[in-house]
């Protein structure tokens, strides 16, 4: 959130609201350009903030390859790692395969609303589109980001084709958050949550692990002790007093025998 009062008016006025920039008819450059005018949360280095700083990458990204950050990430990264069911917008030929979206609803699931505005059937899914999202936006397979995360426990290679250097991805996977800027237990890396003391942040795991989550309650993690990848996605929003998360924890690491 980014607090009360006339910093929300500011906000609103610039039209910086939502989750992220995908539903936008402008390029993302002309939106962080106005979100370049609004008040810090806070000041750099003082704490962690859940806000719009991938989406801004995402613009930069923009601006220093000359490219829109879909023909980017298409030429750069899911090409070469062939991640083939990855796109921005869903082509015709792959609409029939788009999981249904549920919500909790007394004590079982019932379908979301269609289009239901970020919280329904098919949110973002259309196009083409003219704005490009850093921070989320993305529609993939288990299969496909299962292959980044392999690429990343690699050390950033995978199948003969290397995408980044053994040092850029420690530097990614490091904590750069100061003691107490975040959960218990845990530090915050360039991209990923890293787990830094497991007793302290209370689920099964190692230290060095890291990984992050989803809306539709997804969830991703990169084991390198264990040398595992998890990749777990749902179509599920809201999802508040499911367990099935830690279920799935306990019975990976139960699982595990050397």
């Amino acid at each position: 959130s980014y607090g009360s009062g006339p910093a929300d008016d500011r906000w609103e006025a610039a039209g910086i609201q939502g989750w992220y920039f995908a539903d936008r008819d402008e390029p993302v450059g002309d939106t962080i350009s106005r979100l370049a005018s609004l008040p810090f949360d806070a000041h750099p280095g003082t704490q962690w903030v859940y806000g719009y700083n991938t989406d801004i990458l995402g613009a930069l990204i923009e601006v220093v390859s000359g490219q829109p950050l879909d023909e980017f990430l298409q030429t750069r990264i899911f090409d070469p790692l062939g991640m083939e069911d990855t796109h921005f917008y869903l082509p015709l030929e792959k609409v029939n395969r788009l999981a249904t979206v549920y919500s909790a609803a007394d004590g079982g699931l019932e379908r979301a609303p269609d289009p239901g505005h970020m919280v329904g059937q098919g949110a973002y899914v259309s196009g083409p589109r003219t704005s490009f999202s850093g921070g989320a936006g993305l529609l993939s397979t288990a299969t496909d980001y299962a292959r980044f995360l392999q690429m990343t426990l690699n050390g950033g290679e995978l199948e003969d084709t290397r995408l980044l250097s053994r040092k850029t991805v420690e530097l990614m996977t490091t904590n750069h958050l100061t003691d107490q800027a975040f959960r218990a237990g845990q530090g915050f890396g360039l991209g990923f949550s890293i787990v830094e003391n497991v007793g302290a942040r209370g689920l099964p795991g190692s230290k060095g692990e890291y990984g992050w989550g989803g809306a539709y309650h997804s969830t991703y993690w990169v084991d390198p002790t264990e040398e595992l990848v998890v990749v777990y996605l749902t179509q599920l929003i809201p999802a508040g007093g499911l367990d099935d998360q830690g279920r799935l924890r306990a019975l990976i690491y139960q699982a595990i025998v050397d």
